[in-house]
């Protein structure tokens, strides 16, 4: 084995959780979220306001065609020039559009599911993969089960406000446990059970403003550590997202790897992660009243099957 190849070995070992919630499980670490920890979110809408926590989905995204990762393209089916025109063939005058969207379904603010990563060929709860996802989607964790579960607390590690130069920290800066806990410990917020933790690093609103989003699409960006997989077990977080298109830092911490974290987080040890959530607007409210956490819900569309999904996540305070 490769270096890089006993890391994943040794902490994908140290961090599974297969069976914990039994053999038919399929939603992961969302289990850590129970009726009370729901009941206790909510008590945190205090003040009324919610923030979107997505980009756009629009032509102009960052997609540059990886892996067939394309932006959305948005088609209109009936308009209003055919209406005016009487082309449609309605009564009494009444007249409508409609509209037809195509895209990969990670192209912007989105999770991944359980079924989009393997380790060795095992997907999530030491299944196989083959058995699991076919052609025909995935046959066992779709992400259509969770649909009514990604709904607690959540809370923001605004990182980059405190470790980033203008709140944006630099390209290839890997944030280590020791940053996570700093930052919570500066925001007087905890993290623990069943939380929904927002990782703020400033990379995409600084990319938002560059021809073509610069290399905001799997080129060089902060990120989560390698070396934090344990944290993210042991904390028994419910789900994290980032404002970053890989959640990890790229380039990632080994010389020939790809994405180490995620094979450990997803297949082993069950964690939802989102990527590429607009978390500027929620920051600069937790800055100016001091309080980073909040009621969040962030379904997923029950699409039959797929592996990931687009999100529009809501924070609530």
């Amino acid at each position: 084995m490769t270096d890089v190849e006993s890391e994943i070995a040794k902490y994908a070992e140290e961090c599974r959780n297969w069976d914990r919630w039994g053999p038919d499980d399929v939603l992961g670490t969302l289990n850590h979220i129970d009726a009370d920890a729901r009941q206790r979110a909510a008590a945190l809408v205090r003040r009324g306001v919610s923030f979107s926590l997505s980009m756009r989905f629009e032509a102009d995204g960052p997609q540059k065609g990886w892996r067939r990762r394309t932006n959305p393209v948005h088609t209109m089916l009936d308009t209003g020039v055919d209406a005016v025109a009487g082309h449609q063939g309605f009564p009494h005058g009444i007249g409508g559009a409609d509209d037809v969207i195509a895209m990969p379904l990670q192209c912007a603010t989105q999770w991944d599911g359980l079924g989009h990563i393997f380790d060795r060929g095992k997907a999530w709860n030491g299944r196989p993969a083959e058995k699991v996802v076919s052609s025909l989607g995935d046959l066992v964790t779709g992400i259509e089960h969770m649909a009514a579960d990604v709904a607690g607390r959540g809370v923001l590690l605004d990182v980059g406000r405190v470790f980033g130069t203008d709140g944006v920290l630099p390209d290839g800066f890997a944030i280590g446990v020791d940053h996570l806990e700093q930052v919570a410990s500066s925001q007087g917020v905890t993290v623990g059970r069943g939380d929904i933790v927002l990782v703020r690093t400033g990379q995409l609103g600084a990319c938002r403003s560059l021809p073509g989003w610069g290399e905001f699409a799997g080129g060089p960006a902060p990120g989560l550590s390698f070396w934090t997989a344990p944290w993210l077990h042991r904390t028994e977080i419910a789900a994290i997202a980032t404002d970053t298109w890989g959640f990890e830092v790229r380039p990632n911490e080994f010389p020939v790897a790809f994405q180490p974290l995620h094979q450990i987080a997803i297949p082993n040890i069950g964690l939802l992660i989102g990527e590429m959530w607009d978390l500027d607007a929620l920051a600069a409210d937790c800055a100016a009243d001091g309080v980073y956490e909040f009621f969040l819900v962030a379904a997923p569309l029950p699409v039959t099957g797929a592996v990931g999904s687009p999100v529009n996540p809501l924070a609530l305070k």
